[in-house]
């Protein structure tokens, strides 16, 4: 084993202790918001996992790319998804008739349900 790849456990073995005693003390209540705004952080781990992938020089390596990418790419589009659905509890479900037809909204217009 190298030098650098010590350092480099070493450095990922901390990040996710660290990152995991910065989430623990987050409140639940809070979880989803903040899931939902760090697709950008997401974003950049894909873009980094790419990078790797790039220099990465042995079969490991390149294991070990693929399936950091794996991670992130699930990481963006959940976080988009749960955005998706926070932002459909704030739509204003129409008053009166649930079969489409017309029915009236919260604010008094008409209109299809």
């Amino acid at each position: 084993m190298t030098s650098t790849l010590l350092t480099d456990i070493t450095i990922f073995v901390l990040a996710v202790l660290v990152g995991f005693e910065v989430i623990s003390k987050v409140p639940a209540t809070l979880h989803t918001p903040l899931m939902s705004a760090a697709n950008s952080i997401h974003g950049i781990v894909l873009v980094g996992a790419m990078l790797i992938a790039v220099t990465a020089g042995n079969a490991l390596g390149y294991v070990l790319a693929f399936i950091a990418a794996v991670f992130a790419a699930m990481n963006v589009v959940g976080g988009y998804v749960v955005t998706g659905r926070m932002l459909k509890m704030f739509h204003r479900r129409p008053v009166g008739a649930p079969d489409g037809r017309a029915a009236v909204s919260a604010d008094g217009r008409e209109g299809p349900a």
